[in-house]
């Protein structure tokens, strides 16, 4: 979560030529999950591969052949437990969060993203069942889409102030695409008190009016405006309980994110929040 600018950046591989110079590779900035481990070099990205790299590079290929090109071309995976993708030019939200990044136009267009991922994934075979896609952040109820499952602002590349790729699939897996709306709304509204957000984020933004601004961007149905305020509660106790995970097995980046954070106190002040705004964003969503 929160993953890593670095999907976008690559370091040495093995069917350069050993006879052009090698480029340096350049450490890219940003995320967590993979801090420190994403590297650039030239139009590469070299990272740690998930366990189900093959199937996801099989996924990426077939959506960029069908003619979806927002996510990264995959490359290769190689027997140091690395892998290669295309890296995605365009420019990714680190915190602090720019105004920028927060435009109405920007959150239109994370929505309109996300619809057309969604539509690019369902326009394949569904997602073999056997692959050991993640369940660190995946839906609960499962579904026949295989959705991204981290749209934070730190795995969304933006062009001209719109937002054109996705990147990092590492937690991909199939679930209803009402999920990553989810999901997403919890970083680019954002679906946290106030206080949650300072330091991060511009003061003065509406979550609930924002939320309004990516369903819209996205086209959520009627059913789904109603059901996104409890699905936005159930993604973020899914991702705590991620983070608890890896803070009970000692993960420095987390560890170190929930302590300077503000503890589970944090979380717990979240989550009281979302419960409160429940019918106010139900109501903005469908008015």
């Amino acid at each position: 979560m929160s993953a890593t600018t670095g999907d976008r950046a690559h370091g040495p591989t093995a069917d350069e030529p050993a006879d052009e110079p090698a480029e340096e590779p350049v450490r890219l900035a940003g995320g967590m999950a993979n801090s420190r481990a994403v590297f650039r070099r030239g139009d590469r990205v070299d990272r740690p591969a998930p366990p189900q790299a093959k199937a996801l590079h099989a996924h990426l290929a077939a959506l960029r052949a069908g003619g979806f090109d927002g996510v990264p071309e995959p490359l290769a995976i190689g027997p140091d437990g690395r892998e290669q993708l295309g890296f995605v030019p365009g420019d990714v939200p680190l915190p602090p969060f720019p105004d920028w990044a927060m435009t109405e136009a920007a959150l239109r267009s994370v929505g309109a993203l996300l619809r057309r991922l969604h539509g690019a994934s369902a326009a394949l075979p569904p997602p073999d069942a056997s692959t050991g896609w993640s369940t660190e952040l995946a839906d609960p109820e499962g579904g026949s889409v295989l959705c991204h499952n981290d749209a934070c602002l730190e795995n969304v590349v933006f062009r001209e102030g719109r937002a054109v790729a996705l990147i990092d699939f590492d937690l991909a897996a199939p679930g209803r695409p009402l999920w990553d709306v989810a999901q997403a709304a919890r970083y680019w509204a954002p679906m946290r008190d106030p206080r949650s957000r300072a330091g991060f984020y511009p003061e003065g933004l509406d979550a609930i009016a924002r939320a309004r601004v990516l369903a819209d961007g996205y086209g959520l149905t009627p059913r789904d405006r109603a059901d996104l305020p409890e699905a936005i509660e159930r993604a973020t106790a899914v991702g705590r309980a991620f983070v608890a995970r890896r803070v009970a097995n000692g993960d420095p980046v987390y560890r170190r994110a929930v302590a300077e954070g503000g503890g589970w106190a944090r979380w717990d002040r979240i989550q009281r929040w979302q419960r409160a705004q429940r019918e106010a964003l139900r109501g903005a969503l469908l008015e």
